[in-house]
């Protein structure tokens, strides 16, 4: 009843971003290899801010393990005022410095998908704060347990739209339950220090993922645009796949504290959740191995009707491991978001 819906709520981002690959790679191939690089500047950079994500969620299930709600509030809206901010020096980043971030990245060679890629990059970037916001006042409605919230240019509106009408549908699910989502407060130095810590391992883990597939897309812009837009193809597909280890990094993030260190607290019960994690990580893995191996080798039509493109994808299906790679993403989220629980249960025995 939590991890499904949440599945949902974590799958919503990667698949529009797998409908922009689609849409887009049915109409030009140049601009289905310029996407490669708005990878880099919108999806990529996002994550680097996923450890306000995680920060919410565990912050909120602690406090409330603890039955203080005037805690939860003020979590909130600490966070609130750190995504508000960074959401805000995102959006002037790329306002102002990514054509030259897009044209350092790609190089003089490639010269043909700037204006493409900045384009897409421009209007993303719009909804910098609502991401960022919808992701603390989301996160925040998992941690309390409850799941159940609300031509390349046209992609980016279509994708930039929903991000901020999904934020604004998760700030007004948490008014419902009694919170001011619209209450911000500067964090004072010590509170900030303590979000340093619970986040600082989350943030250097996203951090070497995106320095990773930011390396791998930089890679393959050296290698011309049919190998770009195949590369396109193929990371978008696996995001797809790998973002369902999220939910179940978020449910031990937001069960775990209360069978922990909780009122209620249980042993055994946590034992049994990990048990469980650990089976459906694997029968997922398994099954999302196969399908993300399957679909590009039996549909690449799907994504482009260019012939060159569509061999180069039959290429990287195999050699690049896309099944077990996804599987290993799976196992890696549900050990994080175990770290982050005993991480945080380490601070609060400290205080």
């Amino acid at each position: 009843m939590f991890t499904g819906p949440a599945t949902g709520i974590w799958i919503s981002g990667p698949l529009m971003s797998l409908i922009d690959t689609v849409v887009v790679g049915q109409g030009s191939s140049v601009e289905l290899a310029a996407l490669g690089p708005e990878t880099v500047m919108c999806d990529n950079m996002s994550y680097v801010f996923m450890f306000l994500s995680i920060a919410t969620s565990n912050m909120v299930a602690t406090s409330l393990a603890k039955g203080d709600k005037d805690e939860v509030q003020h979590h909130i809206s600490t966070l609130l005022f750190v995504a508000l901010t960074c959401g805000f020096l995102m959006l002037l980043f790329t306002r102002f410095f990514s054509s030259w971030a897009l044209t350092a990245f790609t190089g003089s060679k490639n010269m043909q998908i700037i204006p493409a890629a900045n384009t897409y990059v421009q209007i993303r970037s719009l909804a910098w704060p609502a991401v960022l916001v919808g992701w603390v006042t989301q996160s925040a409605s998992l941690g309390m347990k409850d799941s159940w919230g609300y031509g390349i240019a046209g992609a980016a509106w279509a994708t930039m739209l929903s991000q901020i009408v999904a934020g604004y549908m998760m700030i007004e699910s948490l008014n419902q339950k009694g919170y001011n989502s619209y209450a911000i407060s500067v964090p004072s130095p010590k509170e900030f220090l303590t979000l340093i810590g619970l986040a600082a391992p989350v943030l250097v883990t996203m951090m070497s993922k995106v320095a990773f597939y930011s390396l791998i897309v930089y890679f393959a812009t050296s290698m011309g645009t049919n190998t770009m837009a195949a590369h396109q193809v193929m990371i978008q597909t696996f995001f797809i796949c790998t973002v369902w280890g999220e939910p179940l990094s978020q449910t031990a993030q937001s069960f775990m504290p209360e069978l922990i260190y909780g009122v209620n607290r249980s042993l055994p019960k946590a034992r049994m959740l990990l048990k469980s994690l650990v089976i459906i990580g694997g029968i997922l893995g398994l099954a999302l191995g196969i399908i993300g191996t399957s679909i590009p080798w039996l549909f690449p039509n799907m994504y482009t009707p260019d012939q060159k493109i569509i061999k180069e994808v039959d290429n990287r299906v195999w050699g690049g491991l896309q099944g077990p790679r996804a599987g290993l993403y799976l196992a890696l989220c549900i050990a994080l978001g175990l770290f982050v629980c005993g991480n945080h249960n380490e601070q609060n025995n400290m205080e």
